[in-house]
């Protein structure tokens, strides 16, 4: 895609009218309209060489080699990048990258399973955390699978799966830490409907708890100072989610737009000392075709209550909002209509909540629609990258957007607060010193939590203002947020501005109770046979400093099988391996699950993982379906064809049946039994109800038996 050509930025100066004074002046003033698209076609080259008013525009010599549909924030400020497929079903070589903001690079590498469409936050510790993900497209079901990335070493870990699939869930962080994910489609395409909390400290999932509503895809949460959860949409009606009681408010208010705000934004504006961490919620553009307004809602009210905020300049589908260590929200990217770059909306539109006006942020150079994901950076500029509004092609080119505030009137650079020494570590409530020898002309210190991007919406995005007092010409004491629910534990940017609004170049600091580490065992489940070994690899990663000794133990192994680790202790971070002998194991049935839990201690701290065991039968299997290929008409008798289950070398499992490729919902394929003790046969039956698709579809049944897993194919025909 190449960029557009011939656009006219916004005149923000004092002196000059507003885009909307502008749009007013065209119908009410038409002569003095005119006059001033004559003096703008003069001066308008000057007044948009002026960075100070509106920012500059870049567009990156290098080039993104994967499509950036996901995108996170890591402490050692590069960014990891995750495609998966990519939106793109023929695409098996399932990837993700490293993008170095300052050497412009990116370096790819292969992931396990299919990352698609997932939800990602960074924990606490500063892994990536990522839920959910495409099992199949078309239609599309949703994967359980849950990994860790690691920055330190660049590396994925499986973590034990959620119940049931997840296809475009969100997952945010709870003020305790934990991990919460909710919505996307499930292993059979329905909406999951159900809030599933991850526990790091156990390698545990919590069981479901349902929701009184159906949920969209990818939902808008933000977690409040109290503790509470907030659905602000996409949908109209808003909820609260209360971790606590795991259960569902009703209805608390209802937008003004009144419908669906689809791929708009939805930010939790700034919580600072200024306006005593009061949560305001704000939700830009969305909608098909798309909306330019926007609405704010107080939820510190007795009776909250949406209010229109002020429009932006163009409606904005599949947009980015990404907050500013001012405090202003930046909104930019969509378009229209929903991919069709024809209509894409480049001008970039900066919200002041203070003054609860938008201003220009000048214009960004390439369509920025489906899959398109923006940034906050360490050094306070944005980057934006991205745009799939077609499957298999992907817009390569990245910008890099440097506010206003980090412009002189005339253009050049300002000149940056310093910070010469931070902590890397703070705590909720007690004090912290920053060097600066800028510090007698801080106005501001705040924290913006590392972003992660998808979707149009960034998981856990939020900005913390600190107070904080001069200590003398070179120290600022400060006192760290409140407490967790306004600041979950995890990594933030430490930002100051001075008197001019100019920010630093922000240091990561880590919000965190102190020193602490977890393990994580891979993989999470793992199989032998009888008589057999399985193994597996506890990692212990370290967290804010945390640099003691971990004892290992096994708790509860299954009766007849020895664990044991090598080595016995972990220092700092590495690893062990544990192996589990099955010599004296003996299950009644096979496959046989056991579950246990690996426990690491150093003094009273304890963390640890659970992780199964499973015990296959000897032997193998294989699948054959007869008839191999089936043609049935719309709203006629349904087709059948018999699947045999063949055992050999000894095989006595149980198998379980699922069949996937249906190419809609008005075409069923069912397997009965759906699952068969050893050997024997199960019948496919399809059926395609009236106003069913038509052509040839493959339909791929799959059997199960502990991680023993076989397919066969039936060619069908829908006429």
């Amino acid at each position: 895609m190449q960029p557009r050509e011939g656009v006219v930025g916004h005149l923000t100066g004092a002196c000059y009218p507003s885009h909307y004074e502008i749009v007013i002046m065209k119908f009410i003033q038409p002569a003095k309209y005119l006059y001033l698209m004559i003096l703008m076609a003069a001066l308008g080259p000057q007044l948009m060489a002026q960075p100070n008013v509106q920012g500059q525009w870049t567009t990156m010599s290098r080039t993104m080699p994967i499509n950036p549909i996901h995108v996170s924030l890591l402490n050692n400020g590069q960014v990891l990048v995750v495609a998966g497929s990519g939106n793109n079903p023929p695409n098996k070589n399932l990837q993700a990258a490293i993008w170095n903001p300052q050497t412009g690079t990116t370096s790819t590498q292969t992931v396990s399973w299919d990352m698609f469409c997932n939800g990602a936050v960074v924990l606490p510790d500063g892994r990536v955390f990522i839920n959910g993900g495409t099992q199949q497209y078309n239609p599309f079901f949703g994967l359980p699978n849950t990994s860790v990335f690691d920055p330190v070493d660049n590396t994925f870990i499986d973590l034990p799966p959620t119940l049931h699939g997840r296809w475009y869930p969100t997952v945010i962080t709870l003020g305790d830490g934990r991990v919460m994910t909710f919505s996307g489609l499930n292993e059979t395409g329905s909406t999951n409907s159900t809030v599933e909390i991850f526990a790091s400290t156990s390698g545990t999932w919590s069981p479901q708890y349902p929701a009184n509503f159906t949920p969209p895809l990818y939902p808008r949460l933000h977690l409040l100072p109290s503790g509470k959860v907030f659905y602000s949409g996409s949908t109209p009606r808003s909820r609260y989610f209360f971790p606590s009681s795991h259960s569902w408010s009703s209805v608390i208010a209802t937008t003004n737009y009144g419908g669906t705000r689809t791929y708009g934004s939805s930010v939790l504006l700034p919580l600072t000392p200024a306006n005593n961490y009061k949560p305001v919620v704000m939700l830009l553009g969305g909608g098909n075709p798309a909306t330019a307004t926007t609405e704010t809602i107080d939820l510190s009210a007795t009776t909250p209550v949406w209010q229109w905020g002020p429009p932006m300049s163009q409606p904005r589908i599949e947009m980015n909002a990404v907050i500013l260590p001012n405090g202003k929200v930046l909104a930019i990217g969509g378009s229209a209509q929903d991919e069709n770059a024809s209509t894409a909306s480049y001008n970039a539109d900066l919200y002041d909540p203070v003054t609860n006006t938008f201003s220009s942020a000048g214009s960004n150079a390439f369509p920025r629609l489906y899959h398109s994901v923006a940034l906050l950076l360490p050094d306070a500029t944005i980057w934006l990258a991205g745009s799939n509004p077609k499957r298999g092609t992907y817009e390569p080119h990245m910008e890099i957007y440097q506010p206003s505030y980090l412009f002189n009137p005339d253009g050049s650079l300002a000149v940056r607060p310093a910070i010469t020494n931070a902590p890397t570590t703070v705590g909720w409530g007690g004090n912290f010193t920053v060097q600066t020898p800028d510090a007698a002309t801080i106005s501001s210190v705040v924290l913006v939590k590392a972003g992660s991007t998808t979707h149009a919406f960034d998981m856990d995005q939020r900005l913390v203002g600190l107070s904080y007092v001069v200590a003398d010409s070179g120290n600022l004491k400060v006192t760290g947020p409140p407490n967790s629910n306004i600041a979950p534990p995890g990594y933030y940017l430490l930002f100051l501005l001075n008197s001019a609004g100019v920010p630093s170049v922000a240091s990561f600091v880590q919000v965190t109770a102190g020193p602490d580490f977890t393990i994580t065992t891979s993989p999470p489940q793992q199989a032998t046979v009888p008589g057999g070994t399985a193994t597996y690899t506890v990692q212990l990663a370290p967290s804010a400093g945390y640099s003691g000794t971990v004892n290992l133990s096994a708790i509860n192994p299954p009766t007849g099988a020895t664990a044991t680790f090598n080595p016995t202790s972990i220092s700092g971070r590495g690893t062990s391996a544990l192996a589990v002998n099955t010599n004296g194991l003996n299950p009644p049935n096979f496959p046989a699950t056991f579950p246990f839990t690996v426990s690491a201690t150093d003094g009273t701290l304890t963390r640890s993982d659970t992780v199964n065991l499973i015990v296959n039968s000897p032997g193998d299997f294989s699948l054959a379906a007869s008839p191999g290929s089936l043609t049935i008409t719309r709203g006629g008798a349904s087709g059948q064809s018999t699947i045999t289950l063949s055992p050999s070398n000894g095989f006595v499992g149980a198998v379980n049946f699922t069949v996937t490729g249906s190419p809609g919902p008005k075409i069923i394929a069912t397997v009965s039994p759906t699952s068969l003790p050893g050997s024997g046969t199960t019948t496919l039956t399809v059926l395609a109800q009236t106003g069913s698709v038509t052509g040839n579809f493959k339909l791929t049944i799959t059997g199960t038996s502990g991680t023993i897993v076989h397919t066969t194919a039936v060619n069908l025909t829908v006429q």
